[in-house]
């Protein structure tokens, strides 16, 4: 996967769904757990959610990388496309 084809609207709603924010209330920058109060928790669900829906595989070693949207955008660019 590459940065041009990771589908933003996806990602945001995603993570806009499981940390239960309105969407203005994300930004390319803010932290999960510092600004919006997530938990470990949430990151897992995050990684989950991602992976089933743009069909990729993240690295369980990315998990830590994980800590705002610009942050998931770039474990995305190198994501590997999940084989049927």
């Amino acid at each position: 996967m590459t940065a041009n084809t990771v589908d933003v609207t996806t990602v945001r709603a995603i993570i806009v769904d499981i940390l239960e924010l309105e969407d203005e209330e994300l930004t390319a920058t803010s932290l999960f757990i510092e600004d919006h109060g997530a938990d470990s928790l949430g990151a897992i669900e995050i990684l989950s959610r991602i992976e089933k829906e743009l069909g990729v595989v993240i690295p369980q070693e990315d998990l830590v990388k994980l800590v705002n949207l610009e942050a998931v955008l770039g474990v995305l660019a190198t994501a590997e496309r999940r084989r049927p």
